[in-house]
């Protein structure tokens, strides 16, 4: 069973997105497409899973080709097939369960992409906010230490009402 683990903010984080940015522009070179680091490990100072999130703007999801699904395995990400998600494509680098990196493809401007860079900015801008849900992300590990699902479900409310709160204080990207 996968232990829920957050620690304490790395600036470590930002270099390694950084690093893996370079290889997935080389990777992607023939496509149109916008990255961005997303999740906790994308705002300085928040704790989190150590887990680096990365988001991949495309026109649309058919763009990605099995050839591009071939050369992102290549360095080291490995597509994952998530019905339950028809508008993202998902990939994981390291083992299942175990993942050190995950990529989110999203067609540029969709609600997907938007809410991403909405949550992320809003925290980045807001510390205070920041530092309290690194709390209940704390909380939840505490409450759900064997239990991932359990914990991701723990932070829907929080997240939808900062989306509100965001929305509500700038205009979306």
């Amino acid at each position: 069973m996968e232990e829920v683990i957050v620690v304490e903010y790395s600036t470590s984080w930002a270099h390694e997105y950084e690093i893996e940015r370079m290889k997935l522009e080389e990777a992607l070179l023939d496509l149109s497409i916008q990255i961005e680091h997303i999740g906790s490990t994308a705002i300085n100072g928040l704790g989190a899973k150590p887990v680096i999130d990365i988001m991949v703007g495309i026109t649309e999801l058919s763009v990605v080709k099995e050839s591009h699904k071939e050369r992102l395995l290549q360095i080291g990400y490995e597509y994952v097939p998530k019905p339950e998600f028809p508008d993202r494509l998902f990939f994981r680098r390291g083992k299942w369960r175990a993942g050190t990196h995950h990529l989110h493809m999203y067609p540029l401007g969709s609600t997907a992409w938007s809410n991403q860079l909405l949550f992320r900015n809003y925290l980045r801008e807001h510390s205070q906010e920041a530092q309290q849900y690194y709390k209940l992300k704390k909380q939840l590990e505490q409450c759900h230490k064997y239990n991932r699902a359990a914990y991701t479900r723990g932070k829907d409310s929080y997240i939808k009402q900062i989306l509100l709160k965001a929305a509500a204080s700038k205009k979306v990207i």
